[in-house]
């Protein structure tokens, strides 16, 4: 009896070894293999940037691969590419002029642009020249705040393509065109900037001075305002909404933001009321010896006291400053259209930014705070009044394009959602809708060029082809008079499209995840003129890289269909069963799910290396490339509307593949991915076992109102005294804090004035009042991104996800400064 209890205990133990799982150790190795300085050297261009030309169709671009950067001219009439110039001879003659020694394979050059005749480049070199002593010394005296250290000299060179000659231009003045803070008028007569919260203007003559010599006590500025103040001033900074440091410069000059008459004789800004906004403070305790205290204005939503909005008028003939009389809503926003194009349109091409109107009247839009309500007006200048044009009107937030006008301003073209689905309509002058210029259950994402003179307008949008991911844009064309929809670049691909002024050629660069960028010359029917580049990716894939394998599945309503994006470690084992990792992102103004290649991995491909799948999934909800029924699914329940799909997603997965194991689900996110992914452990803590949450408002109530209010919703309620007041209403991810179970990593940057450090102090000072062990990373001196911390973080997150997922709680022992040694090191 006694054997035969003992071989029954031998065979129990044994079958106990042999169902114990199998660990695994995080592949440290292969991570670093792929981090932003390692992928610099196997990664290069992956599209082409045109600069279109102003005489002709003609347009230039750089691109780089295994072989160097290479910059091209090319002629889609004649469809021909070539070099701009033979990149062997240029560093020759660059090199006899500065002593410095180059090569055509290294070259680096930068600021190029074409001169006024357009048979010459201007460009620059830097130098390791230093400049002379007595030189420096004059410097100084003339300007304290330089830098204690001699600079390298930057040399500026002419280049003549036709005769292949380089000159150098010896006191080279600074680009008028390129000073940040002027707003140059459309003659150049005027330069209207702000300074000590007021309106300052210049002339030509003044300017030019300060171009050359910022500090020639002779300039002569001209105030135009006395009455501005902190928090109440005139140009940009100050309006408690952005938070975003104030460009400053020698003279305290900064932009005033003015959109000009074509005339050059008016102008129009806004200036924001910022004084009743509360305060919100960070604290640099890395920065000075003595930690100092940033103080800066920060609404948050359902709070009373919000900025204020003034749209002025000046009129250099009458010398005139108006505050344009334009309540609508209380605590409404102001939209402001100009007729500025599109960066890149045309190379270095200073064009200012007038308003959208002619000489006698401009268009603006105001919004309701609740979002709710969209006017779009047309101020006429000659009767001081505004004229309704469009009305919007939803039971959700309102979402618009810019105004595009046509016919003379005759006709406005104009961007709503009212059918459920984002679409194109013409309007009259006069407010009377003659045309819905598109239709169909698809998203049109934005025009891309209108041609005026051919009646035809080109725009960009997804979901209209069939058998495609619905996320896929493509480049579309349809005439004001009516007609079907044209497609002018068919493929299964993701696009992205630069079209010239004219609209007779655009360039088209492609691909998906798991295909090679492409890049082609097209003309304004679709037909395809030359190919122009494929991305060298030699150096990538010799590396072991193998693509991600986009995926579809169903939300939790069994109906909708989301997509995803899979990303396995390239050491994959099809029999061994991987834990699954999810990097999320909530929306709703975006989806953290790649559609076309791109070149940053540490949340992804990455992240997988150390021994995971990791997906990117969509979520109902989760972006407005879709219907408005898609994007405002979680309208009024912002903390939960998207985990379920999230939920399902692994689910599904684990279902169709056996590698994947459902009972080991981490999940990552920053800033709404960091509150996403800590609601995930709270509201479904016997699911989701890991959690890193970075940057994360886990408390949408003292996030900023422009976002909180508008995703989740504000009530807007009026008093019988016709009082209107709002009231905000949201669940917090601290509330749930008594419900976690699993692992949970916070992080978060300490100067952090986006999404504000309390968000993650007040979640772990309810995880420890409810008894939770979980982890807090401060990130020192940190903003929203972390910074020069990112790589730091990365490892801390792998390490965390290491250990809770794989088992493995012996990372190698190599400090952090060790594992970031790949960094490039800048000369």
């Amino acid at each position: 009896m006694k054997r035969i209890l003992y071989v029954l205990g031998m065979f129990l133990f044994s079958a106990g070894v042999f169902a114990q799982e199998t660990t695994y150790k995080g592949n440290y190795e292969l991570a670093a293999r792929y981090s932003p300085g390692q992928l610099k050297k196997m990664i290069f261009s992956t599209s082409v940037n045109p600069h279109w030309l102003k005489k002709s169709d003609r347009f230039w671009y750089e691109y780089e691969t295994s072989d160097g950067k290479n910059w091209y001219l090319v002629d889609p009439v004649r469809k021909t590419k070539s070099p701009l110039f033979d990149r062997d001879k240029l560093a020759m003659e660059i090199t006899k002029i500065t002593k410095d020694p180059y090569d055509g394979q290294h070259l680096k050059i930068e600021d190029v642009k074409f001169l006024e005749d357009e048979n010459a480049i201007r460009f620059k070199v830097e130098g390791t020249e230093k400049v002379l002593k007595s030189d420096w010394e004059e410097i100084k005296a003339k300007d304290k705040s330089a830098k204690d250290s001699m600079e390298n000299k930057t040399f500026v060179f002419n280049y003549s393509i036709g005769n292949q000659t380089l000159t150098e231009i010896k006191d080279a003045a600074k680009d008028p065109k390129r000073m940040s803070w002027a707003d140059i008028a459309p003659d150049s007569s005027r330069i209207v900037f702000a300074k000590k919260h007021n309106l300052y203007w210049m002339d030509k003559a003044n300017f030019l001075k300060a171009v050359k010599d910022d500090k020639d006590s002779t300039i002569v500025e001209y105030q135009l305002t006395t009455d501005g103040e902190k928090d109440y001033e005139y140009g940009y900074g100050g309006r408690g909404e952005d938070n975003v440091e104030e460009e400053k410069n020698k003279n305290n000059r900064k932009r005033a933001g003015v959109l000009w008459s074509t005339d050059s004789k008016q102008f129009i800004l806004t200036r924001t009321d910022a004084r009743a906004v509360k305060d919100l403070w960070v604290i640099h305790n890395t920065r000075n010896p003595r930690p100092t205290l940033e103080t800066y204005k920060y609404a948050m939503p359902g709070e009373k006291e919000q900025p204020r909005t003034d749209l002025m008028h000046y009129s250099f003939e009458t010398e005139t400053l108006s505050n344009l009389p334009i309540s609508t809503f209380k605590d409404q926003t102001v939209s402001l259209w100009s007729t500025t194009p599109k960066a890149n349109t045309r190379d270095d091409d200073f064009r200012p930014a007038t308003w959208l109107g002619d000489l006698n009247e401009f268009y603006f839009a105001i919004t309701s705070r609740d979002l709710k309500k969209v006017d779009v007006y047309r101020w006429n200048i000659a009767k001081g009044e505004r004229e309704l044009v469009i009305e919007e009107r939803s039971n959700t937030y309102i979402d618009f394009e810019k105004v595009e006008l046509v016919n003379g301003g005759n006709e406005l073209i104009w961007w709503s959602e009212r059918d459920g689905w984002g679409h194109f309509y013409l309007y009259g002058k006069d407010g009377s809708l003659k045309r819905q210029l598109t239709s169909g259950a698809f998203h049109v994402a934005g025009a891309v060029r209108v041609d005026d003179k051919n009646r035809r307008l080109f725009f960009a949008a997804n979901g209209r082809e069939k058998g495609e991911d619905p996320y896929y844009e493509h480049l579309y064309s349809v005439g004001l008079d009516g007609g079907a929809i044209s497609l002018l670049n068919a493929g299964d691909y993701n696009f992205d499209m630069e079209m010239n002024d004219n609209a007779s050629y655009f360039v088209t660069n492609y691909s998906r995840v798991n295909t090679i960028p492409v890049s082609e010359l097209r003309d304004r029917s679709g037909a395809k003129v030359m190919d122009l580049e494929k991305a060298d990716l030699s150096q990538l894939f010799a590396s072991g890289y193998q693509f991600p394998e986009p995926f579809k599945f169903k939300a939790d309503d069994g109906i909708t269909d989301l997509y995803g994006v899979m990303y396995k470690p390239f050491d994959f084992d099809s029999t061994r069963k991987y834990p699954i990792i999810e990097y999320v992102y909530p929306g709703p103004q975006t989806e953290a799910v790649n559609k076309s290649f791109g070149r940053s991995m540490d949340r992804t491909d990455r992240l997988a290396q150390f021994g995971f799948v990791v997906v990117t999934l969509g979520n109902r909800g989760g972006h407005p490339a879709r219907s408005k029924w898609y994007h405002n699914y979680g309208y009024g329940d912002l903390r939960d509307y998207g985990l379920a799909d999230k939920k399902a997603a692994v689910e599904q997965l684990a279902d169709r593949h056996d590698f994947i194991d459902k009972s080991k689900v981490g999940i990552h996110g920053h800033s709404g991915g960091g509150f996403m992914s800590t609601a995930a452990m709270l509201v479904y803590p016997d699911f989701f076992k890991v959690a890193v949450s970075s940057a994360g408002n886990h408390e949408n109530n003292i996030y900023n109102r422009w976002w909180s209010e508008k995703h989740h919703g504000v009530e807007e309620r009026i008093s019988p005294k016709g009082d209107t007041t709002f009231v905000y209403q949201i669940e917090k991810n601290p509330d749930l804090a008594k419900n976690l179970k699993g692992h949970l990593m916070l992080s978060h940057g300490d100067v952090d004035n986006n999404v504000h450090p309390a968000n993650s102090i007040r979640m772990a000072n309810a995880l420890i009042k409810a008894g939770k062990r979980f982890e807090f990373v401060i990130m020192p001196g940190q903003r929203h991104g972390y910074g020069d911390m990112v790589e730091y973080f990365f490892w801390k997150m792998g390490d965390y996800f290491v250990q809770h997922l794989l088992g493995d709680n012996t990372p190698p022992p190599v400090d952090m400064i060790e594992m970031q040694r790949d960094k490039p090191k800048d000369k």
